[in-house]
């Protein structure tokens, strides 16, 4: 049997799960608000264009306005200006959107504290117990962060000072873009950066150092809980759009049961 007949017949039988890492989108998703003298995003929107009425008696359609960074989302390099002269999300080549994906759980650590900033340090250490981070593949940041999808308000978690969401340290952000060998960051955050990442040394360094270094970032994933630490095939395709920063994409893990 093929390799690819063995894995549809895995994917049949059950010993394959596909589990689905992707919030849904609606008027209700949560998006990023920026300070009030910048451009904001826009929500997701739908436009019926016709259901089975005068407009179109037999089909039922649809136009949508959203953000490329809205809901859940891919960031090309190009989308901060560290990479302004890396590729679109067009021009991403397709092997990257399928690749092994590990999972480092700081759920506890975000319930305690929002502003937990995950280090170097704490990498290490799952790479002592887990193994080393896989080439070309994913890292995954769980927080639990996904538990609060359902409101905007509690999502962002902002007061006064700002939002307060979970994130990568400096250091780590810069380790993570210049010595890994991962291709890129999946959070379950609005965005791979911490709340707090504002006012960083340098700020927003997620952004700053992963497009910078070419790599990507994924967000406002869930259902990290269901994967393993280790093993998961991520299946992560945004759209092909020409020129685009980002794109809504449907994100997708393969998992062996059994």
């Amino acid at each position: 049997m093929s390799v690819l007949s063995s894995f549809a017949e895995a994917l049949s039988t059950g010993a394959v799960e596909v589990v689905d890492l992707t919030s849904p989108l609606s008027s209700d998703t949560p998006v990023i608000a920026l300070p009030e003298q910048f451009a904001q995003t826009a929500t997701f929107q739908l436009e019926e264009l016709s259901r089975y009425d005068d407009r179109g008696p037999a089909w039922y359609w649809n136009n949508f306005r959203t953000g490329e960074h809205t809901g859940t989302h891919f960031d090309a390099p190009n989308h901060w200006v560290t990479g302004r002269d890396g590729d679109d999300v067009a021009s991403v080549p397709p092997r990257r959107f399928i690749a092994p994906a590990v999972v480092l759980d700081f759920s506890a650590e975000a319930a305690a504290d929002p502003d937990f900033l995950l280090e170097v340090e704490h990498v290490r250490a799952w790479e002592a117990e887990h193994g080393p981070l896989p080439d070309g593949g994913w890292l995954l940041f769980q927080t639990g962060w996904d538990a609060r999808s359902a409101s905007q308000q509690d999502f962002l978690n902002a007061d006064e000072t700002g939002p307060h969401t979970p994130g990568l340290s400096p250091a780590c952000a810069q380790w993570l873009a210049e010595e890994s060998p991962v291709i890129g960051l999946g959070v379950e955050t609005v965005g791979t950066d911490a709340g707090g990442a504002h006012s960083f040394d340098p700020p927003f360094p997620c952004h700053a150092a992963l497009m910078g270094s070419g790599k990507y970032g994924l967000t406002q994933l869930q259902n990290l809980h269901r994967l393993p630490a280790t093993g998961a095939l991520v299946v992560a395709a945004p759209l092909p759009i020409v020129s685009g920063s980002g794109s809504p994409l449907r994100v997708v893990a393969l998992v062996e049961r059994g």
